[in-house]
């Protein structure tokens, strides 16, 4: 019979070690694609349809920064999420006070992740449970050393060459039966070894044998500033190559268009305006057939203009009572499924939104993060501007908004009449 497993999100430290402007923010906080690092923790294990229940370990000073990120993960993800458990002082105690809250649930398994290796392949997730269904009572998952390995004196000044042969890399997941490492974490408390900083270090200590299964490189861990940086720039791959469009690489999408949108709506009555798919309470909302998301309409225009394929009056008249209300995601998802068809894909959307009130500035991330998850784009390929018209005109008079947008896509080369 198929065992239950949990995964135990280690999410409690204050990761001193990134350096950036925004200090105050721990790591597994930080933007990343337009969302916190630690959604995309959550998705990689929530996502797999082995993991049963997800429990992250947080310090009491980031419920809200949890909060935003839990909310940012995937439906399925968020299915599986348990409360949050707050952690310790060490990651030795976090870790005890994450499986005891899951003990109380009864799974089989627990799988130990680090909050910031937000790049977790299932494939790693199936070669852990496997060795556990074998009957282990502990995997890691690891790589070989391939770099020369060095040792210094005090000095720094003698070096003594490594054998690596042998030798690996630990990551995360780390596996194990769950009532087994929790004893060994109970044990350890108990005859006062506090020290451990990996769980299967603690395991061996307390006599456990430990198996290897192979990591991935992809499963790196945020430490440094370079780290968030690649974690960037393979976020943005990821996204890339998931996207629903053209199965052409991209040499071969050298057919370059731009279409630009315009869309204005004005206010009435109401207690929010919808723009770029995401709500922003203010005193008025936007007058118009669907949600009057000014900012999507300019966007559809500008892709539907881009491929020569008419307008979003064209295709989705105000006269059509189906229409009526409706949500503007699906105007600019069908402008992309025009796109697709051709053979080509979105590169890069840019929207300047045009109004008095309400501020853009507050939520123009927000708005981003949506226009890209719309979209299926890499954060990094959208770009959201805000002015004002200096009190003239219509939106000077703060009687609507308006919205500029300019979208540019690949397309494959075709021979034209």
């Amino acid at each position: 019979m198929t065992k239950t497993a949990a995964a135990l999100v280690v999410a409690a430290g204050r990761g001193t070690r990134l350096a950036g402007s925004d200090n105050a923010l721990p790591k597994q906080y930080r933007p990343l694609a337009g969302r916190p690092v630690l959604s995309h923790t959550l998705d990689a294990l929530g996502n797999h349809p082995r993991i049963n229940r997800l429990v992250t370990v947080i310090h009491p000073d980031d419920v809200n920064h949890y909060s935003e990120a839990a909310r940012a993960a995937s439906t399925e993800t968020a299915s599986k999420i348990g409360p949050a458990v707050y952690g310790g002082a060490t990651r030795q105690q976090s870790v005890l006070a994450g499986l005891k809250a899951l003990a109380l649930e009864g799974f089989d398994y627990v799988l130990i992740h680090d909050a910031a290796r937000p790049f977790l392949p299932s494939a790693v997730i199936d070669r852990l449970l496997e060795q556990l269904q074998a009957g282990n009572e502990g995997v890691l998952a690891a790589l070989p050393v391939a770099d020369t390995l060095k040792r210094a004196d005090q000095s720094g000044r003698s070096l003594e060459t490594v054998d690596r042969a042998g030798l690996w890399a630990a990551q995360t997941p780390q596996a194990f039966p769950l009532q087994r490492i929790l004893k060994a974490h109970e044990k350890a408390v108990a005859a006062g070894k506090l020290d451990f900083t990996d769980d299967t270090g603690l395991a061996e200590w307390d006599g456990m044998t430990i198996v290897l299964t192979e990591g991935d490189p992809a499963a790196f861990k945020i430490t440094t500033a370079a780290d968030l940086r690649r974690a960037e720039q393979q976020a943005e791959l990821q996204l890339m190559s998931t996207t629903p469009a053209s199965p052409l690489p991209l040499s071969e999408l050298a057919d370059v268009r731009t279409g630009i949108g315009y869309d204005v709506h004005a206010f009435e009555d109401g207690d929010a305006v919808i723009l770029g798919g995401v709500a922003i309470p203010h005193s008025s909302k936007l007058k118009g057939h669907s949600d009057a998301d000014v900012v999507l309409h300019a966007i559809t225009d500008a892709t539907l203009g881009a491929i020569g394929d008419g307008d979003i009056g064209q295709h989705f008249p105000p006269s059509d009572p189906q229409w009526k209300g409706a949500s503007s995601d699906q105007f600019q998802m069908d402008a992309m499924r025009r796109l697709s068809e051709r053979g080509g894909r979105l590169a890069h959307v840019d929207v300047t939104i045009v109004c008095e009130e309400p501020k853009i500035g507050p939520h123009r991330e927000a708005i981003r993060s949506s226009i890209a998850k719309i979209c299926a784009m890499p954060f990094s390929r959208i770009s959201v501007k805000a002015t004002t018209s200096e009190r003239l005109g219509f939106t000077g008079r703060k009687e609507g908004i308006a919205a500029l947008a300019s979208v540019t896509v690949r397309l494959p080369f075709q021979d034209e009449d």
